[in-house]
């Protein structure tokens, strides 16, 4: 079995002391966009915190409005309706012009509450998108980081190599040196 020694006689400077020290080289782990970002919240989860009070009214209309259970009630509230008020004593009689009256309100108001509502959904997606623009800009810089960080120890391993050629050492990727009995 070969061995070579790299402790060199006292007063004479070994084969390491002409290479250049690695342990001079920069660290290793950076100090990632994600490391200083630290715990990540859910952009929902932030943004339920700062909603006004107006604006959670709107995500409730928009979330009530456009359910079947809002139509199957607004169903039944006519239904009820039209039965109680068709018998002679009903507080508005057969053309049902009371019942006109408050369906023209809801729809004109609807049509303002959908407004609103396509509006909150429009600004929720614009923020969307500016949360996945930042989170990706992370991303790249932290790809950024990783790619020098490889290419650094591609440089090292490429000294180390060097290093091992000029020692004349073998290489692992030689295979296990078989035991020989003497």
């Amino acid at each position: 079995m070969n061995t070579v020694s790299t402790n060199a006689a006292p007063g004479t400077p070994g084969p390491a002391a002409a290479e250049p020290s690695l342990a001079s080289a920069p660290p290793l782990a950076p100090k990632t966009a994600s490391a200083r970002r630290g715990l990540t919240v859910t952009w929902h989860q932030q943004h339920k915190k700062s909603l006004t009070t107006g604006e959670r009214a709107a995500d409730t209309m928009r979330n009530s409005m456009g359910s079947w259970r809002f139509v199957g009630g607004f169903v039944l509230f006519m239904i009820l309706w039209a039965v109680a008020n068709s018998f002679a004593s009903g507080w508005d009689p057969y053309p049902f012009i009371l019942l006109n009256l408050f369906l023209s309100m809801l729809a004109g108001l609807q049509g303002a509450i959908l407004l609103i509502s396509a509006k909150r959904q429009d600004a929720i997606a614009a923020a969307l998108a500016q949360h996945d623009f930042d989170t990706n800009i992370a991303a790249k810089t932290d790809i950024e980081a990783l790619l020098e960080i490889n290419n650094r120890q591609l440089a090292m391993i490429g000294d180390l190599q060097a290093i091992l050629e000029r020692l004349d050492l073998p290489t692992r990727s030689a295979g296990p040196t078989p035991a020989t009995n003497d």
